[in-house]
């Protein structure tokens, strides 16, 4: 089954094309330019397989949380190929994707996302399953979830995903009981493209009204809405 994967999440884009022969996969760091190189890299890797894009079967993208804007063109572009071709879409929760490498870990896998603000994009994991909330948090927050789980004591925490070392800076508790993931700056585009394939068998897909899972508004979405939040106490103030 031709399956194309999409990763978008974070600054380091990651694509991956499966085949029956076999799947090959390309990274970029992109920073902040998504939308100058994805495209490339779907054209390069479908070109390098010797297929064409009606020769799609199924396509797949990251639903987030991560990148505001990464999760936007990330979405569209498998949105776009996906009524273009007639296509299935599935999208899988980032965190989930990070997480699932890691369902033998003994003890609690948390994947990481800085959210800016001092608050990270995680959830807890434990033998491949999520046991919390999603979770758009301050370092204190995330730990009280770890100790209210019970994890904590047979195994380390491993943490994950591209921001792991930051957390574990801003983490109280011993170093021990907590380690990080010696790839954790990776795309995961393969892990997306297995569990896509797993929810596509199960019939799990997505509709074309479909978005990303967005844990809070944009910075752009809450620097207007406290615009209108001034402007209204300005009318109001003026009429009293």
């Amino acid at each position: 089954m031709n399956i194309l994967a999409i990763d978008t999440a974070t600054a380091l884009i990651s694509v991956t094309l499966s085949t029956g022969e076999g799947s090959r996969s390309l990274e970029f760091d992109a920073g902040m330019r998504h939308s100058e190189v994805l495209l490339n890299m779907i054209e390069t890797l479908i070109s390098e397989a010797s297929l064409t894009a009606d020769m799609l079967e199924l396509v797949a993208c990251m639903r987030g949380p991560g990148s505001f804007t990464g999760l936007r063109i990330g979405f569209s572009a498998a949105k776009a190929l996906a009524l273009a071709l007639e296509l299935p879409l599935v999208s899988v929760p980032t965190l989930d994707c990070m997480a699932a490498p890691f369902s033998v870990w003994p003890g609690a896998v948390i994947p990481v996302i800085d959210a800016k603000q001092r608050r990270f994009f995680t959830a807890l994991y434990r033998q491949g399953k999520r046991i919390s909330p999603y979770l758009d948090a301050e370092p204190p927050a995330i730990q009280e979830t770890v100790a209210g789980s019970g994890v904590i004591a047979g195994a380390p925490i491993l943490l994950t995903g591209p921001d792991a070392p930051l957390l574990k800076e801003r983490f109280s508790l011993s170093p021990e009981w907590v380690c990080v993931d010696p790839a954790f700056r990776r795309g995961w585009s393969r892990n997306l493209l297995e569990i896509a394939q797993e929810y596509y068998m199960r019939g799990t897909v997505d509709a074309v009204s479909a978005g990303p899972l967005y844990l809070r508004k944009s910075d752009a979405e809450l620097k207007a809405g406290k615009a209108d939040a001034i402007e209204h106490l300005s009318m109001w103030t003026d009429t009293r």
